[in-house]
């Protein structure tokens, strides 16, 4: 049983490299589509999929870095073939190094505020997110790594010790909401 099957609210994200960011975006779609359940009917619709550009320094793996310009080109691909802009994932130092770089175009950094924001700061809450209003997911851990309060912001779930932890900017009932306005629903 999928994740989906089981009434879960399901994501993916695709780790942007400096290739071509259209085949980027259409593999990424490709891969989503076919991973996603058959429809249950007329009558029940299953919660659609929330689609994230994870926007990161690439030192790593090949491809190289993205650049804004190629994350503008990724989204508006997402858009042209979904309908709903991905989110972007980004820690909040490294978003302000590249939304704010010299060579970064105020229409570019427009386009990328059609994204929803999944901030990653591991020290503290996020406190600006300009040129978003606010943020939506925020990542308060990674691989089990967190300088805040252990009491009001656990590290681990269950046995999983270097887990990733997030938190939504609101209720249940809102990311009810949030996840219909923003997720897509594949055809096919």
């Amino acid at each position: 049983m999928t994740a989906m099957q089981a009434g879960l609210l399901w994501g993916a994200y695709h780790f942007g490299d400096a290739t071509n960011p259209i085949r980027q975006a259409d593999h990424f779609l490709g891969v989503v589509a076919a991973s996603a359940p058959a429809p249950l009917g007329p009558e029940k619709r299953r919660p659609g999929m929330l689609l994230v550009l994870d926007f990161e320094k690439n030192g790593h793996y090949p491809g190289g870095t993205m650049t804004v310009a190629q994350a503008v080109a990724f989204v508006e691909r997402i858009r042209e073939r979904t309908g709903k802009y991905p989110g972007l994932y980004c820690s909040e130092y490294r978003l302000r190094q590249m939304l704010y770089g010299r060579n970064v175009t105020a229409a570019q950094r427009r386009a990328l505020t059609n994204c929803w924001l999944w901030i990653a700061n591991y020290h503290f809450q996020p406190r600006t997110t300009a040129p978003w209003d606010q943020w939506h997911l925020w990542q308060y851990c990674g691989d089990g790594k967190s300088d805040l309060p252990r009491s009001a912001f656990p590290k681990s779930v269950a046995n999983i010790r270097k887990a990733e932890r997030n938190i939504f900017r609101g209720d249940s009932v809102a990311l009810q909401l949030f996840w219909q306005e923003h997720a897509w629903f594949p055809t096919g």
